[in-house]
């Protein structure tokens, strides 16, 4: 049997800024190495491709933009 480990992911908010630029963030990478990173909607693109072999979770909450313009 494998152990799991179960992460509890709270929304990213207007507190959250990008790491690379300081924009809000909507992307959060949780690292296999146990770090995370934070990305805005920009850098998260620009950097998914190298993201996916290191991040044991890509928590993506990009749809709020989409939500934010129908308003």
């Amino acid at each position: 049997m494998t152990n799991q480990i179960t992460m509890e992911q709270t929304p990213l908010n207007s507190l959250d800024r990008c790491d690379r630029c300081g924009a809000q963030a909507y992307v959060r990478a949780i690292l296999i190495s146990g770090g995370q990173l934070l990305f805005c909607s920009h850098h998260a693109k620009s950097y998914a491709e190298g993201l996916k072999p290191v991040a044991a979770v890509i928590q993506d909450e990009t749809q709020k933009l989409a939500n934010q313009a129908a308003k």
